[in-house]
């Protein structure tokens, strides 16, 4: 077997050029692996699922976990919404998935190949996979997927398939993706969370938004959807043809919506549920259940996502159409109070558009101004004063409903907190919490809030998780999770487009250095910290996470020890 190399810095579209090779991005270090050696492993790893192999994993039970709040539908082809990415990817799956060192281990497609210019991507694809309905699973499906859904109307699709400009398919099991320019980023962003394959035949000639697949999903994953029973659950059962023999382990996985926090807590420490990831169990309660002897903690399973908390401003109407405002609400709010007192110590103050996770990648500028960890209302209150921005004579300078997104109690104390500082500054608040389909549509459909407290994953690559907040391109009624501060700037849009197709690791550290000062200037999103999540489980239950994706993973590994 050959020797992977590394390689410390270095953008991964500078290792395109030796062609047909394997990229893996690993804490900022890049690891080059040859398709030979690619394919060894995936081998290798195919042989220890084979008959015969000793296993110490028990098969049969029901896995219950959390999905905090309730999904608003199972599309997740559609929407990133946390609670949607819980649940779909056990049922829909990627071109591809990625071990906890992120390196990119086949799924769908058993290995793939880039040419040395950069600008051909063939995928060879899994033979015998079957829908769950019993189709077979061909290219015409990953065409089909790629082109006309994910890179239309997904919310980060349009970003991380923004160079395909067709896929060829010259047989079932082989899909080459025609690039205009490389775009190595584009392997980093092909897991069933991130990039779902959907069934052309149940999909074609509909407008996927309206399609009955969003609630009756049909994928080739571990598990099967049964039964939604809204406000409840929603039951996996085990796919008996899944293309991995012998797997699932469990004849079943129930997602159980808990609305109330308590609740959620006492279900993990009684064990009716097994499994509580993205802040199901709140923090303030983790303190307490991770020194029982049946509960675990971990913050595994959370590496490809970059998590930042933040808040969205309507830049398009006042008052928050002046950047001074923003700025000054930047220097009001304490980033550490908010880690310390709401989040118990989990999570690293923003200090810049970027997340410092980017610094190994040379990419992330410190120092950015507007970005304090302590507040500082002292300057806050002058900017507004220089600025003009007067207060009236109850001291008020501009008043807003702020938004919170309706993923639990953290968020409400945030709220709470945020309310109390900008008073100091003179902007006066009223909390407003809705559930998730109504918070969706009103910040993502209608632009109707003024303020919305938010958090965004940064992903692996600033390409596939930070040009959609900002670029003018990524103004797009109605997706989720996108420039909903309808920002628009020329110059930035510019760095952003060049960001995308630079090879040079010393020019896209120039690039992104500038994308980061204008950002910094005119704060169209606040970013508050770099979050840290924590997954509480059952300590019965064994290998949930075995991926980079955590518990946005197909739970195909997962099995009870009772």
């Amino acid at each position: 077997m050959l020797t992977a190399f590394k390689k410390s810095g270095l953008f991964l579209a500078d290792l395109w050029h030796d062609g047909c090779q394997s990229l893996a991005l690993n804490n900022g270090r890049i690891y080059l692996m040859t398709i030979k050696t690619w394919l060894s492993a995936a081998l290798l790893s195919a042989s220890m699922v084979m008959p015969g192999v000793a296993h110490a994993q028990k098969a049969g039970g029901t896995m219950v976990f959390i999905a905090q709040p309730e999904p608003p539908s199972l599309a997740s082809y559609l929407s990133t919404s946390g609670p949607i990415g819980l649940v779909a990817p056990k049922i829909y799956e990627g071109l591809l998935d990625y071990d906890k060192d992120l390196n990119a281990v086949p799924a769908l497609a058993e290995s793939f190949e880039v040419s040395e210019d950069g600008k051909t991507v063939t995928f060879n694809l899994r033979k015998g996979v079957t829908w769950h309905d019993g189709e077979p699973f061909t290219s015409a499906d990953v065409q089909f997927a790629v082109m006309e859904v994910l890179r239309k109307i997904h919310p980060r699709g349009p970003n991380s398939f923004k160079e395909v400009a067709a896929i060829e398919t010259p047989d079932e099991h082989t899909a080459v993706f025609k690039l205009n320019n490389p775009a190595p980023y584009m392997t980093r962003a092909l897991s069933g969370y991130e990039s779902p394959m959907v069934p052309k035949h149940l999909l074609e000639g509909q407008d996927p938004r309206d399609a009955d697949l969003a609630n009756n999903p049909v994928g080739t994953g571990p598990f099967k959807f049964v039964e939604w029973k809204k406000g409840q659950y929603i039951r996996l059962d085990k796919n008996e043809n899944y293309w991995q023999e012998g797997k699932p382990y469990l004849d079943r996985a129930v997602a159980r919506f808990i609305p109330d926090a308590s609740t959620r807590t006492a279900a993990m420490e009684n064990g009716e549920v097994h499994y509580g990831a993205y802040g199901a169990i709140p923090n303030v309660d983790v303190v307490r259940l991770r020194e029982m002897d049946q509960i675990g903690v971990t913050t595994d399973g959370y590496a490809m996502i970059n998590p930042v908390s933040l808040i969205e401003f309507d830049t398009t109407e006042p008052p928050f159409d002046q950047p001074a405002i923003r700025q000054a609400i930047s220097l009001a709010l304490d980033r550490q109070f908010l880690i310390d007192n709401i989040w118990f110590g989990y999570g690293k103050p923003a200090t810049s558009a970027l997340s410092s996770n980017f610094s190994a990648t040379g990419l992330y500028a410190e120092g950015m101004p507007n970005y304090p960890s302590n507040a500082d209302v002292e300057a806050a209150n002058k900017l507004l004063d220089e600025a003009g921005v007067a207060a009236d004579s109850n001291g008020v300078r501009a008043s807003a409903v702020l938004d919170l997104i309706p993923y639990g109690e953290d968020w409400r104390r945030a709220g709470e907190y945020m309310k109390q500082a900008l008073a100091d500054i003179g902007i006066e608040l009223e909390l407003r919490y809705e559930d998730v389909p109504t918070w969706l549509k009103r910040i993502y459909s209608d632009y109707d809030f003024a303020m919305n407290v938010n958090y965004f994953y940064q992903l692996p690559d600033p390409v596939l998780g930070v040009h959609r907040h900002y670029g003018t391109d990524q103004i797009r009624q109605g997706t989720h999770f996108v420039n909903s501060s309808r920002y628009s700037n020329p110059d930035l849009d510019e760095l952003l487009a060049a960001g995308t197709v630079e090879a040079d690791a010393a020019k896209r550290t120039e690039i992104y250095q500038g994308v980061q000062s204008i950002l910094a200037d005119d704060l169209p999103v606040v970013n508050l910290f770099e979050m840290e999540f924590l997954t509480v489980f059952n300590n019965k239950l064994k290998d949930h996470d075995t991926s980079a994706l955590g518990a946005y993973g197909s739970f195909a590994d997962a099995w009870l020890d009772e």
